[in-house]
């Protein structure tokens, strides 16, 4: 049925609205438009549900009707809310209305906005709670009381150990010696008593002088104290030491600042995070150089927006962030969006995160860019497939090298050992040729035979030397620790009788004791060298100069002589087998021994070479590694 309303309503200062029998506004007068903001055709026809804070919760509204219907009045005081989402503290009061024949027409409701008496309330229990606290907590709190000028009249055990004074030493004495001399001078402990006399109480943090001159970060309270008479009679203070306390929050700012400069110059990973619904709520360089969104652009967005269409038709993002919630953290790999509409290959870790009290608050997201990585597995697996064929084609290869390698071998078999008879019994029918010669033979003839005899000498002496340039290939290197002034003094001994009738100045300078390898080896290597230098001089006496360093993880040695030096264009040709510069008339030699010398250097993992002018002397160098794990080449 229908309600009157009369113009006695609009004009009562008290919200008043009526509803119909289910709770739906039917009338409010100007008081109720005012204090909730709403216009009347706002309020009209909607559910008195609309005032509260939990409007969906029709429910509850509806059992408070029943109760209202039931009891013949019902009385609520909560919060409710405004038009513009402000909160109040409302008593709300219900009462049915009933038609003539006693039938529910409908409620009447007298709201009253009661906030400053709520506040009043929460302040009074605020006091309580503070003096709960101090009564409580006397240990870890210094409590006293000042008189109007700060002079100290009481003293507690709190403040004895906190300060370090005992009753008699502080009382009577002014509350400003707990202040350092900076504060002093700005007259810090005055102005706080002005400030809690005028509004009737001081709260702060700062640091305070202890007796023994030690500072603690103390919070404080300070209260004016008034008579029945409203006379100031005094001020009472409380002090806590929070030192513990500021150096803890010292310690997780630095870390916060740390953790947030980290973050954000992050350029190789998008890290950012999300509230606990999925929108994102910060933003680092490496997300905006990976995905392409400036900070201004994502935040508050809803992260699907970096997912494939496909993704987000199958509910994905939701499900990842239901997963790291439920197990913690959730990881994959996929592909993502970029702000330009490209797609890249990310790996993403999704971390739930956590209060002190163990409440999802939201979720930190890394993401890194995988293109590259995912373009060369793909180029790994094609060239997988072309080693596969090339193996193939290669084994057929390897097979006829083999073979070729065994008939090389089979040639220089014959050529180190089968050709050593022949040399022989040519030297030996000459020597005998050269027996039964006398006197009266001809000169000329003397002449051929010691030539031919002199030929088959250096044939016999290349086949030796071609023999042990093949078998350095054959026998495993020895590896061992040797002095390097040893391997020095073994190779000259070996060269003595060409050392002394050349007359020959050696220096040695060396800034490494060993070194590793074979040391047979490593002597003819040196002993070749040497040789090599003795060999090619002009007229001069030999000056020999051996040197050795180790530097970046190697061994360095470099034999420098005063010869005749090599011609630039002739340094590549030197190390070739049977390479001969000059012809064996000027200077002797089977151009083999250089051959030999880098065949040594190289089974040891190492390198040789020479520097030179002609006529400017040579610098042979050569290098090992400083380790005693050589690569032992067969060649």
């Amino acid at each position: 049925m229908d309600i009157d309303h009369p113009l006695l309503l609009q004009s009562i200062r008290e919200a008043i609205l009526l509803l119909d029998a289910d709770g739906y506004i039917s009338y409010a007068n100007q008081a109720t438009m005012t204090l909730t903001g709403f216009t009347a055709p706002e309020l009209l026809n909607q559910h008195f549900s609309l005032l509260y804070p939990d409007r969906q919760d029709v429910l509850k509204r509806e059992y408070e009707l029943s109760q209202a219907q039931k009891k013949g009045t019902f009385i609520d005081q909560s919060w409710k809310i405004k038009k513009d989402g402000t909160l109040f503290w409302g008593e709300l009061s219900l009462w049915p209305v009933y038609d003539a024949r006693q039938l529910l027409a409908g409620f009447s409701i007298l709201l009253r906005d009661n906030s400053e008496k709520k506040k009043r309330e929460l302040e009074a229990q605020e006091r309580e709670m503070r003096y709960r606290l101090l009564v409580e907590g006397m240990k870890d709190y210094a409590i006293f009381l000042l008189d109007p000028q700060g002079r100290i009249m009481t003293w507690n055990e709190g403040g004895q150990r906190l300060k370090g004074y005992s009753a008699p030493e502080i009382i009577g004495k002014n509350f400003s010696v707990f202040y350092q001399s900076s504060e002093l001078e700005k007259r810090q402990p005055e102005r706080e008593l002005k400030h809690a006399q005028e509004t009737g109480k001081y709260e702060g943090e700062g640091w305070r002088v202890k007796k023994n001159g030690s500072v603690f970060w103390a919070h404080q309270l300070i209260t004016a104290l008034y008579n029945e008479q409203n006379q100031l009679i005094g001020f009472s203070k409380v002090t806590r030491d929070l030192t513990e306390y500021k150096e803890r929050e010292e310690i997780l700012r630095q870390s916060e600042e740390r953790y947030r400069l980290l973050v954000e110059q992050v350029t190789d990973y998008a890290i950012f995070m999300l509230d606990e619904k999925g929108k994102i709520i910060s933003w680092n360089e490496g997300a905006r150089r990976i995905k392409g969104y400036s900070a201004e652009e994502i935040i508050g967005k809803y992260f699907s927006i970096f997912y494939p269409e496909e993704d987000i038709q199958a509910g994905k993002p939701p499900t990842e962030l239901r997963i790291a919630s439920t197990e913690g953290k959730y990881e994959e790999e996929g592909w993502r969006i970029r702000r330009d509409g490209s797609r890249f290959w990310a790996t993403v870790v999704i971390t739930a995160v956590y209060n002190t009290q163990q409440v999802l608050i939201g979720f930190s997201k890394v993401t890194r860019d995988l293109t590259e990585r995912k373009a060369g597995e793909k180029a790994l697996r094609d060239s997988h497939d072309r080693y596969r064929r090339l193996t193939r084609e290669l084994e057929g290869i390897t097979t006829e090298l083999s073979f070729k390698n065994q008939e090389l071998e089979q040639f220089t078999s014959i050529v180190s050992h089968d050709l050593q008879e022949p040399v022989r019994t040519i030297k030996s029918f000459l020597t005998l040729i050269e027996r039964k010669l006398d006197a009266t033979a001809d000169e000329a003839l003397w002449g051929y035979i010691q030539k031919a005899l002199l030929t088959a000498n250096r044939m016999r002496e290349l086949i030796q030397y071609l023999l042990h340039y093949t078998q350095l290939g054959k026998e495993e290197l020895a590896i061992q620790t040797v002095s390097f002034q040893e391997l020095v003094q073994q190779a000259m001994q070996n060269l003595k009788t060409a050392l002394e009738s050349s007359g020959a100045e050696i220096s040695v300078e060396t800034e490494v004791d060993v070194l590793t390898g074979d040391p047979v080896q490593l002597v003819q290597l040196i002993q070749n060298l040497l040789s090599n230098a003795l060999k090619f001089m002009d007229t001069q006496p030999p000056r020999i100069h051996i040197g050795c360093t180790q530097t970046e993880g190697q061994i360095q040695v470099a034999i420098k002589d005063n010869g005749i030096g090599i011609a630039q264009e002739n340094l590549t040709k030197i190390f070739e087998i049977f390479r001969r510069l000059h012809t064996k008339q000027k200077y002797e030699g089977t151009g083999i021994g250089l051959a030999i010398c880098k065949k040594i250097v190289d089974r040891h993992g190492g390198r040789i070479w020479p520097e030179s002018e002609p006529g400017q002397g040579t610098t042979f160098y050569f290098t090992l590694p400083a380790r005693s794990t050589l690569n032992q080449v067969t060649l």
